[in-house]
């Protein structure tokens, strides 16, 4: 059986805590959500947009690409009290966080979130995250969905975010903040 919500009330972080011991879960609203087991088509775009990306994990300059950014997969980031988010794909520059996050929950705001869509949590990631992700001035936003093939690729702007490029899966890419290398959709998607 699963992680549920507290008998009374919204959950918290701390209730998140207690029972995320072994479970991928979120706090949504102030409710524990249990994120399903991802599909192939999950895996394979997560893994494949990682791999994408590989250039940029890493100290600016560096033999292995742009470098730049900490970037992480499945960790728990906390936002307030009722939000407390397992993101797929997370990224933070260096140059605003210096030393790699290690706590659990990550307590730094990200500057990228990349949330792969599955039936399970198409809401979350579509209309609830991202209400608080622009509250808390995430710069990017970007959204796969193994299903469509789609890739949305959003920015934060005052008024909310700015859908900045839709592309799928037969484009190649050069997708903000990530945009000094080529993204084969196909690739990350796992297409032949």
């Amino acid at each position: 059986m699963g992680p549920s919500k507290p008998a009374k009330g919204l959950a918290t972080a701390e209730d998140l805590r207690r029972v995320a011991d072994g479970h991928a879960v979120e706090l949504v609203a102030g409710e524990i959500v249990e994120k399903a087991a991802p599909t192939p088509g999950h895996g394979m775009a997560q893994a494949g947009l990682s791999g994408a990306l590989f250039g940029f994990g890493g100290a600016s300059g560096g033999p292995r690409g742009p470098g730049g950014w900490w970037l992480m997969t499945e960790v728990e980031v906390f936002y307030e009290d009722h939000e407390s988010y397992r993101h797929d794909i997370a990224g933070w520059r260096r140059e605003h966080v210096p030393e790699r996050p290690t706590a659990r929950p990550i307590q730094q705001r990200p500057d990228w979130i990349c949330e792969i869509l599955s039936a399970t949590n198409a809401a979350n990631d579509t209309v609830r995250k991202p209400r608080i992700l622009h509250r808390h001035g995430v710069p990017h936003y970007r959204l796969l969905d193994p299903a469509a093939g789609t890739l949305r690729v959003m920015r934060w702007t005052e008024e909310g975010y700015l859908e900045a490029l839709t592309a799928t899966a037969d484009e190649t890419v050069h997708a903000e903040p990530f945009d000094a290398i080529a993204i084969h959709l196909r690739d990350v998607f796992g297409l032949d």
